[in-house]
């Protein structure tokens, strides 16, 4: 399936704690620095599950800015509706996770991907509904994210992203002339925010060891989540995603929420918040 991808991509800086997290106090561990970001997480997953995948981002102009943008090319998603931005910095995301693998709080700069703005989009937007699905995260602006609800001619899915940007879904929703949204993805906290936005086709919350609840047509559906060892949780929500939208938008809420959830498990049991193995998962 061709799926288009608009959102962020940047460095992520993960600091993992040795022993349980001592607040206010050097904290002995490990940091490390990969590739990450919402937008970019859930295209490359999808590219691990063989969708044909095409991102949409604008990438820093310094050199944690060319990496980026060399490691999505390396991963085999089409970067040509791309563009680098010289005068910003890249998008960096900083997290401290427990020794348990899961994240304590972080820190977010994406400023570049803010800069994406409804005149840079319309220009791309011929190209990004040649795809079959598109999938859009709240790191973009609401206005931005209010032009696409209503420009987007094929299903489009927005992640939530975090509690304080889920705010810009619901303003987007505001905002927008259609209200044309397909699906939306979010945890717990973030469902809060968006509690009133049931009147969309589906919505998927994620529960971590809870599992995923599915509302569709006001029906709610309960599905457990899978038995693991969880080493870093911070991609399983964008491995999540990427099993909903790779299982098509003709799926049925299991299908769907089966393959989101077997992507989420084989996510959250690497130390990467994108589990390379992904390619070999059987679905």
């Amino acid at each position: 399936m061709k799926v288009c991808v608009i959102g962020g991509a940047n460095v992520d800086i993960t600091a993992v704690t040795r022993e349980r997290f001592v607040a206010q106090d050097s904290n002995p561990g490990t940091v490390r620095i990969s590739f990450g970001g919402v937008g970019r997480n859930i295209a490359h997953n999808l590219a691990l599950l063989g969708d044909d995948v095409c991102f949409v981002t604008r990438f820093g102009g310094d050199a944690f800015g060319q990496m980026l943008r060399t490691s999505c090319h390396e991963i085999g998603m089409d970067i040509s509706l791309c563009e680098t931005c010289p005068t910003l910095p890249s998008a960096c995301f900083s997290s401290i996770n427990d020794a348990d693998g899961h994240m304590i709080g972080g820190v977010a700069d994406m400023v570049v991907t803010e800069s994406i703005s409804i005149d840079w989009l319309a220009a791309r937007i011929d190209a990004v509904n040649r795809a079959e699905a598109v999938v859009a995260d709240t790191n973009l602006l609401p206005e931005t994210l209010a032009w696409l609800i209503d420009h987007v001619t094929v299903p489009l899915y927005v992640d939530a992203v975090s509690g304080p940007k889920s705010v810009r879904l619901e303003e987007a929703l505001e905002i927008s002339m259609s209200k044309r949204l397909y699906a939306f993805k979010c945890n717990a906290l973030e469902a809060q925010t968006l509690s009133g936005l049931t009147q969309f086709t589906r919505r998927f919350v994620s529960r971590g060891a809870d599992g995923l609840e599915v509302t569709t047509d006001g029906r709610t559906s309960q599905f457990p989540a899978l038995p693991c060892t969880v080493r870093n949780a911070t991609g399983g929500g964008d491995a999540l995603l990427a099993g909903i939208v790779h299982a098509g938008p003709d799926a049925s809420v299991e299908e769907a929420a089966r393959i989101g959830l077997l992507c989420a498990r084989c996510a959250v049991e690497s130390d990467e918040a994108v589990n390379e193995q992904l390619k070999y998962l059987q679905l």
